[in-house]
């Protein structure tokens, strides 16, 4: 799926999303991948999620 950065926090690595479809999602550091330094915001990303949200940011 891909999406928009909505809201970012540098210090933890960590914000908001929102889809194309309109849901917003919530992510963490964990889920980004290991080359992204920074995301800046209305940056386009791919997105992996499964049932409980979030597990994967990637750059495209």
């Amino acid at each position: 799926m891909q999406g928009t950065v909505a809201n970012y926090d540098p210090v933890s690595r960590s914000g908001d999303l929102l889809t194309d479809d309109g849901l917003r999602m919530r992510f963490g550091a964990d889920t980004l991948a290991e080359h992204i330094r920074h995301l800046r915001l209305g940056q386009r990303v791919h997105i992996d999620a499964d049932h409980h949200g979030v597990t994967g940011i990637r750059l495209w």
